[in-house]
């Protein structure tokens, strides 16, 4: 399939972007637990967990507001700025040196500004695409953004284990410099899709309108929004299944490296299997795209939900040792991209495209950023019990709900 000039420039930030993802569910853990020396197994755990539910809820709570106010003309590309602005330059400052609830801070924020740019990147789809070009796009991007994502990692890496003995660096230092070398790459990707972006959906304003009197608006078209979709049996169906089954994806995903420390498993072996990760899922996420078109969207979300209740069971029971966590990265690989693109490409076929941002606050509620519930869920487990697989293994309650949703939806729609 051949891309348009401005569907490559939407693909370049997923690899943007997710350079900084991959960081933060690797390296950072890691390097969050070398700073907090104090915190045991489950301490640490819990902590990182307590972070990802704030910065998830943050977002979960701004964007339907300012989704709506974005579908106005050409504030689009004005929110997406800001909130990419301040990503970048708090993934700068995680670079200097700091104790461990500073730093922490710092990433809970810079995590809400990434989080938030993807939002509004997300409901950019409509404009860049078609409806039938729209789930091999949104595919590209993951893919693409996983494969990306090791350029920039793998140097980063090699410093950080190599910087001590070739460089006579610190591995601390070292590893803050990999904060520096993610946010230039970040921000080289992301300037081709501000220079050549256009909204081309938008709501109008009407005569005379004032800002007050647009937020005014836009806070009283959000109950007309939340009605709409109430009255949607199929598309409420959807979003509360994604609300359960996302939310579990992206718990198991921003868990596994902190999980991983806890069990006692190296830190290179961690990284190395979660780099293992990105390879398998840029070919998983392209075939995904095309079995959706000869399978049906739907049917291939069902099976990657089905899928990761495996993979949550395998983690719980199984993995003990790096030889697991290898298993389980590439089991992860394998559906990660496919269910993330899917759902994305799914939901903008279901929505009215004038109200794209509005739909997709809406979606991020509804488990875009989730990790709220299951990382709470999963704090509040180990927390409890003091043992992490019990935390783990409570994510397969998420995945179970929102398997049952989607097979009430298949009544509705059928597997398309």
């Amino acid at each position: 399939m051949k891309y348009t000039a401005l569907e490559r420039n939407w693909v370049m930030y997923d690899v943007g972007n997710s350079a900084l993802v991959l960081l933060n569910t690797s390296v950072v853990p890691i390097y969050f637990d070398a700073i907090n020396t104090a915190a045991n197994s489950a301490e640490l755990v819990t902590a990182w967990a307590n972070a990802q539910t704030i910065a998830s809820l943050v977002v979960a709570l701004l964007m339907p507001v300012l989704g709506s106010l974005a579908d106005f003309a050409g504030n689009k590309i004005k929110f997406f700025l800001g909130f990419f602005l301040t990503g970048l330059v708090l993934c700068f400052a995680q670079a200097l040196p700091m104790a461990a609830m500073p730093f922490l801070v710092i990433y809970v924020l810079c995590t809400i500004g990434l989080n938030s740019s993807m939002t509004f990147y997300d409901a950019m789809l409509p404009d860049v695409t078609t409806d039938e070009r729209m789930d091999a796009v949104s595919s590209s991007g993951y893919a693409w953004g996983y494969v990306g994502s090791c350029v920039p990692f793998i140097i980063c890496i090699a410093l950080i284990m190599g910087g001590p003995a070739v460089l006579g660096l610190d591995m601390l230092l070292c590893t803050r410099l990999s904060f520096v070398i993610t946010g230039v790459w970040w921000l080289l990707f992301t300037i081709p899709l501000v220079r050549t972006y256009r909204q081309r959906y938008a709501k109008k304003l009407a005569p005379g309108e004032t800002f007050s009197s647009e937020v005014k608006r836009t806070i009283t078209g959000l109950f007309a929004t939340m009605r709409r979709i109430a009255g949607d049996r199929a598309l409420l169906i959807f979003m509360i299944a994604f609300f359960f089954y996302i939310d579990g994806v992206h718990t198991v995903i921003s868990m596994a490296t902190t999980y991983g420390t806890a069990l006692g498993i190296d830190s290179t072996q961690l990284i190395l299997a979660l780099l293992v990760t990105q390879f398998v899922a840029f070919p998983s996420a392209i075939i995904y795209g095309r079995l959706a078109k000869t399978q049906g969207t739907l049917k291939m979300i069902i099976i990657a939900v089905a899928a990761y209740v495996a993979i949550v069971l395998f983690a719980a029971f199984f993995l003990k040792s790096a030889v697991e966590f290898w298993i389980l990265a590439i089991l992860v690989g394998m559906f990660q991209g496919g269910i993330q693109a899917l759902s994305r490409s799914y939901f903008g076929k279901l929505i009215p495209k004038e109200r794209a941002n509005e739909y997709y606050g809406f979606f991020d509620i509804f488990g875009r950023y989730a990790s709220v519930m299951g990382t709470l869920l999963v704090s509040v487990v180990t927390s409890l019990t003091g043992d992490p697989s019990l935390g783990v293994l409570s994510i397969g309650i998420l995945l179970v709900v929102g398997f049952v949703m989607l097979m009430r939806l298949v009544r509705i729609k059928g597997v398309a």
